[in-house]
């Protein structure tokens, strides 16, 4: 039997006209439409040039199109590579020069901008934009309505998606058929979803958490979502009384916490709101459960290892952890050195291994030696201990990984940036708490003091260097950054002396 995770989606539908995606402007789209559009697609693709394992790269702005563009790759037996829209033309080149994408769809107004990287790596180019439209539409619109779909074993990749580290470039994770079924599968029963369920699904597409999370899980179980380009609070509370289930990062409670209609009537008809993508803080756990009766599901996952552990659906939704570890999914605190388990209670190094865990670092075999160990487990990268009743908690980073918003972003790439800057001797980037983004980027600069510099000095240099949600929200100067006797920059002493600093 295949694994082909969209040949299994096919075959748990029970129900071709049920409704699986709506759109705030009226737009529907069945459970058999969804069949027969990805079949087109798949053929589209497939005259494009597109044979199984090629990988195509996307970077375009979140559409129904686009969903069913990942959908139809996964069926032509192709790797879904997706691109986070804020990135600029210097970081998708990095991406298509390290992929070797057989083809590269993006809006139609970033074509003359980033065609000249695509050429250089002997990708085609093909477009998409924010209605759906484009040359992949045109494509697809005269193609048939059925597609053989491409037969996949369970370690076949089908998603590449690029994470970042705290050294060197971006890594491509190598997500296969196997790793994303297990996934939903087990996420559909912990949060038990059914066919009754409707998600408004407000997150970015081009992440693990709207991406895989979202969709593959309402798909799974045969439910439907509210489509919506971005997340805006109004309009989720407008939203709340047709639905039953909420997928967020923090940001989004937060943001909804701060409008006077969000109350328990307004929210009667949901079951669940989840939280991941970075840490949720206790307080606004207790704000939201105060305001709506409702106590938010936090959970734990990484690009690398989909989901790992979630709280639970009945039971104690503990503030300040993120449950226990999902079934089949085997999470360890180790010592970070042997990978020896530690005693409970103690802190170590989280590692992870099950079903869900990648095949690997694209073309980086060393780099995947060195994360996972020979028995399996992953090494996240992250600290946290495990308390008595077994959930787990997140107590920092090994690494000095950021997650700002829901997205990652590692210091030393916005550092050389930085540093490349006239007047700057050399800077140090951190995450320090945020109630908005969970974490902010900040910069610590240290002059050269040939010229003066100011904090919108580094800002506007940056500009067009990097995507925004990498570029800091606060830059602070010094005379020096801390050191030990190695030279290694203290960075710990920085997020203390920092942590509190109000944002300009």
């Amino acid at each position: 039997m295949t694994a082909n995770i969209f040949a299994l989606l096919a075959a748990s539908v029970t129900d071709a006209a049920a409704p699986v995606i709506e759109t705030p402007e009226g737009g529907a789209l069945s459970y058999g439409q969804l069949m027969e559009r990805t079949a087109q697609v798949a053929h589209a693709l497939v005259s494009f040039g597109v044979k199984p394992d090629d990988r195509v790269a996307v970077q375009v702005e979140k559409s129904v199109e686009a969903v069913i563009l990942y959908l139809a790759t996964a069926r032509a037996g192709a790797v879904f590579l997706p691109l986070n829209t804020a990135y600029t033309e210097q970081e998708v080149a990095y991406f298509l020069k390290d992929a070797e994408p057989r083809l590269f769809i993006c809006d139609p107004a970033r074509v003359q901008e980033l065609g000249a990287a695509a050429t250089r790596v002997g990708a085609r180019i093909e477009t998409l934009d924010a209605q759906g439209q484009g040359s992949l539409t045109m494509a697809a619109d005269t193609a048939p309505t059925e597609f053989v779909t491409v037969d996949r074993g369970p370690e076949d990749l089908v998603a590449l998606l690029y994470t970042s580290g705290t050294t060197g470039r971006s890594k491509g994770a190598m997500l296969t058929h196997g790793n994303l079924v297990s996934n939903a599968r087990v996420l559909c029963d912990a949060w038990r979803f059914s066919r009754a369920d409707v998600l408004i699904h407000a997150l970015p597409i081009f992440h693990t958490h709207g991406l895989f999370v979202a969709i593959n899980v309402t798909l799974f179980a045969g439910a439907s979502m509210i489509f919506l380009p971005k997340f805006d609070a109004d309009q989720i509370l407008d939203l709340m009384p047709r639905a039953t289930v909420l997928m967020g990062v923090p940001t989004f409670y937060v943001r909804l916490l701060e409008k006077p209609a969000l109350d328990a009537a307004r929210s009667a008809g949901m079951r669940l709101f989840v939280s991941g993508s970075a840490p949720l803080l206790a307080d606004t756990h207790r704000a939201w459960q105060m305001r709506t009766g409702h106590a938010i599901l936090e959970r734990y996952g990484m690009t690398e290892t989909n989901m790992n552990t979630s709280n639970p659906y009945d039971g104690a939704r503990v503030a300040g952890t993120v449950g226990l570890p999902l079934p089949g999914t085997e999470v360890l605190i180790a010592d970070p050195d042997t990978g020896v388990a530690l005693p409970q209670g103690e802190i170590g190094m989280i590692e992870v291994r099950g079903p869900n865990v990648f095949k690997g670092y694209w073309r980086m075999p060393e780099k995947t030696a060195a994360e996972v160990r020979t028995n399996g487990f992953f090494i996240t990268g992250d600290l946290g201990r495990m308390d008595a009743q077994g959930y787990l908690h997140i107590v920092g980073r090994g690494k000095d990984l950021i997650i700002t918003g829901g997205y990652n972003v590692y210091p030393k790439e916005v550092e050389a940036e930085i540093d490349a800057i006239p007047g700057v001797l050399e800077a140090a980037v951190i995450g320090v708490p945020d109630a908005d983004f969970g974490e902010a980027v900040t910069a610590i600069v240290v002059p050269t003091g040939e010229t003066a510099l100011t904090e919108a000095q580094i800002l506007a240099a940056l500009d067009g260097r990097l995507a925004r949600f990498k570029r800091p929200k606060q830059v602070h100067f010094v005379t020096a950054l801390p050191r030990n006797t190695m030279g290694k920059v203290q960075k710990n002493l920085l997020r203390e002396a920092f942590a509190t600093a109000p944002l300009p």
